[in-house]
Order: C-alpha cells, then structure tokens, then sequence
C-alpha cells in the first residue's frame, strides 16, 4: 500500500537524521562496521586516484560502499535475532550465519572488482 505521508522537507530533514543516528549506533556498538567504514575512508580516495576513467573510478570506488552497508543489515539482523531467540536456536544461528555471508560476499566483489582492474594493468 503506498505511504499517505507527505514527503516534504520535514520528512526528508527526520530520515536524515535517523540515518545518521544508525550510523552513530553502527559505530559506537559494531567494531566490524568500524574497520569497514574506516577502509573505505582510505580506499575510496585510492579508487579514484588509481581508476582509469569514469568507470573504472566508479567500479572500484562503488564496489566499497555496499560492504559497510550490509555489515549495517547484518548487526540489525543479529541485534533482532538475539532479542527473539536468547538462547541457542539452530534457526537463529543459521540466520546470523547467512548474514555473515551476505557481507562476505561483498567483501569478494570488492577483491574481484580491483583485482580485475588493476591486476588487467599488471599484465
């Protein structure tokens, strides 16, 4: 059903800043969020100095951004988890485990991604 709220300032104003107060609880809570969003403060600059062009700098800059991103859904997903199943639950674990796997996943595309353009230059 489509959203019957009017999507003005005020509302684009509180996304805002319930975003960034996801952000700040990531930060201060997820030591993996940390390293994630710390390396792509150091990469994301990299990536764009080392692209050849505006697909190459788009590639190998945007192949970063989904990492935190995910590590972000992931510790929503664990916090929720945990919250509903406090003891051990084959089901929960497999839950966390899946999520885990999802950041993982990226974490390849990243090295798939700047592997391909900057190991084509080493060859």
């Amino acid at each position: 059903m489509p959203s019957q709220v009017n999507r003005g300032p005020r509302q684009i104003w509180l996304a805002l800043r319930w975003s960034l107060k996801g952000l700040r609880a990531g930060w201060r809570i997820e030591a993996s969020f940390r390293l994630e969003a710390i390396l792509c403060v150091i990469l994301l600059p990299v990536g764009l100095w080392l692209g050849d062009g505006a697909l190459e700098k788009a590639l190998l800059a945007g192949s970063l951004l989904p990492v935190p991103a995910a590590e972000m859904l992931n510790s929503g997903i664990e916090a929720l988890v945990d919250r509903l199943w406090p003891g051990r639950d084959e089901v929960a674990g497999r839950i966390k485990d899946m999520g885990s796997a999802a950041v993982f996943l990226l974490m390849l595309n990243v090295l798939v991604v700047w592997g391909v353009i900057l190991g084509s230059r080493a060859w």
